[in-house]
This record gives structure tokens, C-alpha cells and sequence, in this order.
């Protein structure tokens, strides 16, 4: 098994965790091939999970992507992204982020996430697939010294 095999597992079993009813993400940083934090999508603590509604066919669908292309509706969604809990769970407890690869089980992030990224000093975001989120996250990408890649598997 290959460290980026390890790392897919642990972002799927990470992103499993998530209540959401569109997607399930998970997000691990990790520095010399230690994961030092994870994240997934979901709500602030302490607020109660998207409700969501029933369909025609009685099963618990998501509104806004009912009612929405996938990134349009984000003002009915409470959740965060999985790289940003990922990123503010490490602040919470104190750990640097400064040098470490975020892995994703899912598509380049969103210019906001990706903008917490550089930030925080991570270095290198790799991803299931290289398909940007929205039009700004490629010009994020152009300015700054962030590596993207793919999975290697």
C-alpha cells in the first residue's frame, strides 16, 4: 500500500464521520507522514444537523442540493468544508499547520478554503480529482506557491 492509498483511507473513514446529506468529506493534515489533524463537513459544534426533507420516494435528501447546482444555495447550508475544520481544529488544539499536505477525498477546494490554505502555510493540497471548484480557485492557485496534485494510486 502506497502512503497516498494510507492517506484515501483515512480521508474516507474521516469524511464518514459527516451528518451531511449531499456529500461525505474528510480532510488530514499531515507533516513528515504524520497525520497531525482531520476534518470533515458538517456543522459548528452544537448545532443540530441539516434536517433536510423527505422526496416523492421518502428518503432524506438535502435541500440545497435539491433546489441548487452543487456551490450555489451556500446560504441554507450550516456546514463548514472538510480542509476548513481540518485547518481550525488544528488552531483549536494548538498545532502547527505551517509545512504540512492536506489530503481530500474530493475536488480541488473552493477559492475560500483555498485561500485559508496558503494561509496557514500548508504546502502541497493533494486530491481525488483536479477539477476546480469555481473560476477564483484556479487564480488562487497561479498566485500562490501551493502544489496540487492527484492521489497517486
Amino acid at each position: 500500500m502506497t502512503w497516498d492509498e494510507y492517506y484515501l483511507g483515512i480521508c474516507n473513514a474521516v469524511g464518514s464521520h459527516s451528518k451531511c446529506l449531499s456529500r461525505q468529506i474528510g480532510a488530514i493534515l499531515v507533516r513528515d507522514k504524520v497525520v497531525i489533524c482531520t476534518g470533515f463537513n458538517g456543522p459548528p459544534r452544537g448545532y443540530p444537523h441539516c434536517p433536510g426533507f423527505q422526496n416523492c420516494e421518502g428518503q432524506l435528501v438535502c435541500q440545497r442540493r435539491s433546489l441548487y447546482p452543487s456551490g450555489e444555495g451556500l446560504h441554507l447550508c450550516p456546514a463548514a468544508h472538510a480542509e476548513r475544520n481540518a485547518i481550525v481544529q488544528a488552531a483549536r488544539l494548538g498545532i502547527k499547520t505551517g509545512g504540512s499536505t492536506l489530503y481530500l477525498n474530493t475536488q480541488v477546494p473552493c477559492k475560500d478554503c483555498l485561500i485559508e490554505i496558503v494561509n496557514a502555510g500548508i504546502i502541497e493540497v493533494v486530491c481525488t480529482e483536479i477539477k476546480m471548484y469555481d473560476s477564483l480557485s484556479a487564480s488562487i492557485l497561479r498566485h500562490s506557491d501551493l502544489m496540487l496534485r492527484e492521489f497517486e494510486l
